[in-house]
């Protein structure tokens, strides 16, 4: 069972209105107390990696905010590509903010020389989806206005390359950027120009149960749907287009030319990652997709271990993806 869903045993208490063993309770009075991702790290200067981040605010009205990563290398001779990048938690938990996050993004922005953009979009339950996902994409016109180098953030008008945006996530980040990259197909943005997509251990499903689900990890799809039916509960279930591309009609229309698809052969989400690649080969999408597997690694392991082979591995094909051209 994957260690990070802990033993996947689903609730069966009536203390509370519903319960995530390990991430999140919702107690009767509707209130929400999260077990996960609360301790927050502050930006400022990485010292391991020689990092700079910021805390900006993009929307007064909702408080959605963002964290902005400079690498050391740059210089305002060279602007660099921009990561808009979406934080995992089954959209009910986590942040930019914590120490699983603040310490990856700050290794991610050092190996890949990127500038990145951090997304800290509002959770549910209490922000329902699709807020999540609208809140994702008012960060991304925030970032596209900083294109003629007149935006509200100094670091991304003086060392940003608007011509080089990737989405980027990991779980259901991963989800947030593919569904943004559908998004941006059909509502392309003035200034902006996305280069590709990464996904790292898409949070993906259905109500068809693939692969391993159907065996090994049959107990464990049922514990990680809930994520989705808690986050989405208005939705039309785990056949919503946003969790199952396969029902999207748009899904041909992702408005990039690559995709980078990251699994772990362990994770209870690999074949969903595959079916994904078989999917948008088959979708009629012009683009090129190429596929990573961790071997030996479970779910987001990359977050808590950034020294071995295999995350090695991982950070330097990203990196390759995001500054080698790519030929479709």
């Amino acid at each position: 069972m994957s260690s990070v869903f802990g033993s996947g045993e689903i609730s069966t208490s009536d203390k509370y209105l519903l319960e995530i063993i390990g991430f999140i309770r919702v107690h009767k009075d509707g209130h929400c107390e999260r077990l996960v991702g609360n301790r927050k790290l502050p930006a400022g200067t990485d010292s391991s990696t020689g990092v700079q981040s910021n805390d900006v605010v993009i929307s007064p009205e909702t408080n959605v905010s963002a964290r902005i990563y400079i690498p050391k290398t740059a210089t305002s001779n060279r602007k660099l590509p921009v990561m808009i990048y979406f934080h995992g938690g089954g959209f009910v938990v986590e942040s930019t903010t914590t120490p699983l996050y603040h310490p990856t993004l700050n290794h991610l922005t050092a190996k890949s020389n990127v500038i990145t953009v951090s997304v800290d979009y509002r959770l549910g339950p209490e922000y329902p989806l699709p807020i999540g996902y609208t809140d994702s994409w008012k960060a991304i016109q925030w970032v596209a206005s900083h294109g003629p180098g007149h935006g509200p953030d100094p670091w991304l008008n003086k060392f940003a390359d608007l011509r080089k945006v990737f989405f980027a996530g990991d779980s259901a980040g991963a989800n947030i950027a593919h569904n943004m990259a559908i998004r941006f197909g059909s509502y392309p943005i003035a200034g902006l120009n996305l280069e590709g997509v990464i996904l790292l251990h898409p949070y993906f499903g259905g109500v068809n149960p693939i692969g391993s689900e159907l065996g090994k990890h049959k107990q464990l799809k049922a514990f990680t749907d809930q994520f989705w039916n808690l986050a989405n509960p208005s939705g039309t279930g785990l056949d919503d287009p946003m969790f199952n591309p396969e029902k999207d009609p748009n899904v041909s229309g992702l408005g990039c030319s690559k995709i980078l698809v990251a699994v772990a052969e362990k994770d209870s989400f690999r074949d969903r990652g595959l079916y994904y690649k078989e999917l948008m080969e088959k979708s009629g999408w012009p683009g090129k997709i190429e596929m990573i597997e961790s071997k030996e690694k479970d779910h987001v392991f990359f977050l808590f271990d950034h020294i071995s082979q295999n995350a090695c591995t991982l950070y330097n094909r990203i990196c390759t993806f995001i500054n080698h051209q790519s030929r479709v």
